[in-house]
């Protein structure tokens, strides 16, 4: 037997692939993620980057090149900036809101509470709809002619509102509706790490005499670092990209008023066929999204604790 079994060490030793050669099979593996972020995002990236230094119009089979001269445009263009504040209005406002309430909805079904799974598919539900038709819904609510929230005030006697229509108002609608239909995102990925603390340290820290809120501060937050820090990205790559929403609530205005980079890029494209500088915008919308992205997940992950 103590022969039969070197003899099988013997073999399985010697039937081991090279290292090298494994390194090689894993690529083969790798070549298909590679593939698809070479065509789909970095190709469409450089391609958008050599737009940006063109004048083309977006039709046309002839265009040139002027340089820095779509770049020395963005800077000085007023609704730049106005895009630009809408964008983290939208992306950091969205997020502070969809964390603060997907974390109440996770602590609040958590608990052993009746109708929880029906709870959470009520909240979770909005997620599978389309945001353009979410956006028509809430639209058919705001509406100056017809919405539903003017027919309710009108029955109490109280004066119409042009809620879509007013500058002040209409951003913090956008922001309302995203965060309406994605807080469901944020609260499945807390519920999940919530239900992967152990109940070990909850017990310890009764033992200790701590209060709810302690236990929360102490055990809850800290542990749900990881939770946070996936869905901080998640919520800002996605409100800074907003697009659906706003084009069926506003459509961006009245004006620029209630324009994000995504829809800003898209009237330069499509309806001032400006190819060229709307390329240049787009690079613009890249920077701030991996700029803040990649320094919220820096930050968040050097909070995060062992278990």
């Amino acid at each position: 037997m103590i022969e039969l079994d070197k003899t099988r060490n013997i073999q399985m030793i010697t039937s081991k692939k090279p290292k090298k050669q494994r390194t090689s099979s894993l690529w083969w593996m790798y070549l298909p993620a590679l593939l698809a972020v070479t065509f789909f995002i970095l190709y469409p990236f450089f391609n958008g980057l050599k737009i940006s230094f063109t004048n083309w119009n977006g039709f046309s089979q002839s265009y040139g090149f002027v340089g820095f001269k779509q770049y020395s445009r963005m800077f000085s263009d007023s609704n730049t900036w106005l895009v630009v504040k809408n964008t983290l209005l939208y992306g950091l406002g969205s997020t502070l809101f969809q964390n603060i309430i997907g974390l109440a909805y996770a602590l609040l079904l958590n608990q052993s509470i009746k109708v929880r799974s029906l709870t959470r598919t009520i909240i979770y539900l909005p997620v599978i709809i389309s945001p353009l038709i979410m956006g028509y819904i809430w639209y058919f609510f705001f509406a100056y002619q017809g919405g539903a929230l003017n027919d309710i005030l009108v029955f109490l006697g109280l004066e119409k509102i042009n809620a879509l229509g007013d500058p002040t108002l209409n951003v913090w609608l956008i922001v309302f509706v995203n965060t309406f239909q994605f807080v469901g995102i944020a609260m499945i990925i807390y519920l999940a790490g919530l239900q992967s603390i152990s109940k070990d340290y909850y017990e310890a820290a009764e033992i200790d005499g701590a209060t709810g809120f302690q236990k929360f501060i102490k055990i809850t937050f800290p542990l749900l670092m990881p939770s946070i820090t996936i869905n901080m990205v998640i919520n800002i790559i996605g409100g800074l990209k907003l697009f659906d929403v706003i084009i069926a609530l506003t459509g961006g205005g009245p004006g620029y008023a209630s324009q994000s980079m995504s829809t800003f890029m898209y009237d330069l494209y499509f309806n001032r066929q400006d190819a060229g500088y709307a390329a240049t915008q787009g690079i613009l919308m890249a920077a701030i999204i991996l700029i803040i992205s990649l320094s919220a997940l820096i930050y968040f992950k050097r909070k995060e604790v062992e278990a």
